[in-house]
């Protein structure tokens, strides 16, 4: 059995690399001059599936003439690793740059032990690790490693990356280049594709295979049909991971519990990372709860602190109460809003000096300056309130903060309008 179509164009040095021209582009690529130089840091491949990070992986330890060694996240234990540095220790050295390549695919996988295990080797030099990961690091990778390497992030190809390789394909590859084959519509396959180089590969050699003759033309249809028939259920490292997360996330906000509790079955029964389906409904619960129901974020914390904890199968049942409560409560993006535009002004506006009356005044001569003089402390006012300015003299009167047309939010306003008046528009 041959090798899949995307293994056998595998890019081999950097000419043949296709996209991500910010990392590797000879005129203003990050990595270009790293990898010609040979000074190759520890670094980590942050990117969607299909986006090239192995390929990189292994075009690096190429283009440097270093040895290179490969774990994978999910079949290599801490005992694993040991062995491997303990080889990459004896072929490389500690007085010499040319240490050996250490390349870990999924690193987000590894656990914390797993992880502790490969700081020593990169502390002193006995390898350069290499992750690639699809979820963020900041996240994923333990600080202490995280703190000993760069990071790079990878994006989704392009429509001339994806038409490059699909050319690429049908001229180069062994097999391809010895048919007829004819580009006429490729817009199916790239919308398929969902940016994924590998992915891309795939469905295109699936078409090929599934045509009788070697004079094919490809076709949006002939795509569609085909695809159609072979298509799986949920693909976790795939367009289906980002089609159905978006799917989970549009019902929750349009308050559909039943659709809500589908999609997150989908991906529950597809394996799909527990901290990952916390977290999305975590940062939801903020997004597009907010203060309508404060209760929300409190209740998606638990969550992701209980999942994390017990994992699978008992977590499905967090879950799924965490999906139904969300999709149930009232919704608000007011919050999310106030802070996109505050958050705009400061980019057009810049540093702002902070009114006087309430700068902090530790010291005399800050005091003799006039700071925190007329600050009105609030506690001495009927109701702990009395109005004066907060916001700089240049955004005096600027609404950030809508509340939202709901029960909580509607208190809310009623409370702000009988303090603030005509000042903001509530």
């Amino acid at each position: 059995m041959s090798e899949p179509l995307a293994e056998r164009i595998r890019p081999k040095n950097l000419t043949e690399y296709v996209s991500q021209q910010h990392l590797v582009g000879t005129e203003k690529g990050a990595l270009y001059q790293q990898i010609k130089s040979g000074t190759i840091p520890s670094l980590i491949l942050w990117g969607p599936p299909g986006t090239g990070k192995t390929t990189l992986a292994n075009i690096i330890a190429e283009e440097s003439n270093r040895p290179f060694y490969t774990l994978s996240a999910i079949s290599s234990g801490v005992k694993e690793v040991r062995e491997v540095i303990e080889k990459a220790k004896q072929s490389g050295g500690l007085f010499t740059t040319k240490n050996p390549i250490l390349f870990i695919d999924e690193i987000h996988r590894f656990s914390k032990s797993q992880q502790d295990s490969l700081l020593g080797a990169v502390e002193k030099g006995w390898v350069t690790l290499i992750g690639a990961t699809t979820e963020n690091p900041s996240f994923e990778v333990i600080p202490a490693l995280l703190s000993r390497c760069q990071v790079y992030i990878l994006n989704p190809f392009g429509k001339e990356d994806l038409e490059l390789l699909l050319n690429r394909a049908i001229t180069e590859d062994v097999i391809l280049s010895k048919k007829n084959i004819k580009l006429e519509e490729t817009e199916a396959l790239l919308r398929l594709s969902g940016g994924d180089g590998r992915k891309l590969l795939n469905i295109f050699e699936l078409i090929i295979n599934s045509e009788a003759t070697d004079n094919i033309r490809v076709t949006n249809d002939l795509v569609l049909s085909k695809v159609q028939k072979n298509t799986v259920l949920y693909d976790k490292t795939g367009e289906q991971h980002y089609d159905i997360i978006s799917a989970f996330i549009k019902s929750v906000r349009g308050s559909d519990p039943n659709a809500a509790v589908y999609w997150l079955a989908r991906m529950i029964e597809g394996g799909e990372d527990v901290k990952f389906l916390a977290r999305r409904m975590l940062i939801l619960a903020s997004e597009d709860i907010g203060n309508a129901n404060p209760t929300a974020l409190v209740l998606a914390n638990a969550t992701f602190q209980a999942v994390t904890t017990i994992g699978y199968p008992e977590a499905r049942i967090i879950l799924g109460q965490c999906a139904t409560y969300l999709a149930s409560s009232p919704k608000s993006n007011a919050s999310y809003m106030a802070i996109g535009k505050a958050q705009q002004a400061v980019k057009q506006t810049g540093d702002l000096s902070v009114p006087l009356h309430i700068r902090n005044a530790p010291t005399k001569l800050m005091k003799d300056l006039g700071y925190g003089e007329n600050y009105a402390y609030a506690h001495d006012y009927d109701n702990n309130f009395v109005a004066q300015e907060f916001l700089p003299e240049e955004l005096s009167g600027t609404t950030f903060y809508k509340p939202g047309n709901n029960a909580r939010e509607n208190a809310m306003r009623d409370f702000l309008k009988k303090r603030w008046k005509d000042k903001y528009d509530f």
